[in-house]
């Protein structure tokens, strides 16, 4: 049996940071159902030194991919084996990063999702997908309905994926498309930004927004490039958008009713998530391949967690319960205790 200590990179946010060691837990043990078929035992949060870390062992040494899977892990900032002196001995973690991760911190607005959170909620959303296997020999899809400003899409995007997102509100869209074009112009990458107007019923309801690239031109020229769909409407529209399932994963971090207000109906808003998504569910379902998984974010003080999961099921989903699926409730503020479900849609 080998043991194991995950070093937690520091997160800016203070309540973050306080149960992050808790939250990794759960990620981790989520992973190691989903992808590492049970090979570590006694996960568990520890301090070392006075400093936070995840614990674990394994049953023998781990493997390259092993390490490879743990590299992701929304917080892992280093990995250390525990020898028999219980000295921390290094081992190099290699985390996927298909684009400079300055994508991710360098917007900074109020509301903005904690870029760790949204990393974890990704990792646990794709580790419940059948579909996450087949990176990265193939580039994922992913949706983000309810996607603001964009920071689901751009965890998607240095994860090197295809991301998709609906948007409502004209001004969030309008500084995503700002800040992204201008992000890659700043680093030089080869790109492609078309627009055009999104009509319906003879008027213009919206945006869309496609923009294509590559890190340079050789990738260009081979057509290995990533591309951003942005579209500029209210998120029930998903089925007149999307009429074939083409999604791997959905992911979207849901209205928290203090804020922002959900809008199930152009005309109406509401502080009550659970209209939303009563409303727009089937559209986003109907674009998800057999297999693919959703992970939605929300505020716990607005939304029972057992309503959302009834809901969810009456949908047609299959959410993931039990053990550590049911462990990432958190504080955010006084207002918002934070928590995740995951659910897939069945082959």
């Amino acid at each position: 049996m080998a043991a194991y200590a995950l070093l937690l990179r520091p997160a800016a946010n203070r309540l973050y940071s306080k149960g992050a060691a808790a939250l990794n837990t759960a990620e981790l043990s989520v992973l190691n159902e989903c992808v590492l078929k049970g090979s570590l035992h006694a996960v568990e949060p520890t301090v070392i030194g006075g400093v936070d870390y995840v614990r674990f062992e394994a049953d023998d040494a781990m493997s390259g991919d092993d390490v490879e899977h743990l590299s992701n892990l929304s917080s892992a900032f280093a990995l250390f084996q525990i020898d028999d002196g219980g000295r921390l001995v290094p081992v190099a973690l290699d985390p996927v990063a298909h684009l400079d991760d300055d994508l991710l911190t360098i917007q900074r607005y109020k509301g903005k999702t904690n870029e760790q959170f949204t990393k974890l909620l990704f990792n646990v959303t794709l580790a419940a997908s059948a579909h996450a296997t087949d990176w990265p020999s193939r580039r994922l899809r992913v949706l983000d309905p309810l996607c603001g400003r964009g920071t689901s899409l751009n965890q998607g995007l240095v994860y090197g994926f295809d991301v998709d997102g609906i948007e409502i509100e004209r001004t969030a869209y309008d500084a995503y498309r700002t800040f992204f074009v201008n992000w890659l112009k700043d680093k030089r990458y080869k790109h492609q930004v078309h627009t055009m107007p999104l009509r319906r019923d003879g008027k213009v309801a919206g945006r869309r927004l496609e923009v294509v690239f590559g890190r340079d031109k050789d990738e260009y020229k081979a057509d290995d490039v990533q591309r951003v769909r942005l579209v500029n409407d209210d998120t029930t529209q998903a089925g007149e958008h999307y009429r074939k399932p083409i999604f791997d994963a959905v992911i979207a971090d849901l209205p928290y009713g203090v804020q922002h207000g959900s809008r199930s109906r152009p005309d109406a808003r509401t502080r009550r998530p659970e209209e939303l998504l009563d409303s727009a569910l089937d559209g986003w379902i109907g674009a998800m391949k057999a297999g693919a998984a959703m992970g939605l974010s929300w505020n716990t003080k607005v939304l029972a967690r057992d309503a959302l999961v009834e809901l969810l099921g009456r949908h047609g989903l299959a959410p993931c319960t039990g053990d550590a699926w049911d462990q990432f409730s958190h504080r955010v503020d006084h207002a918002i205790t934070r928590d995740l479900v995951v659910a897939t849609k069945p082959a």
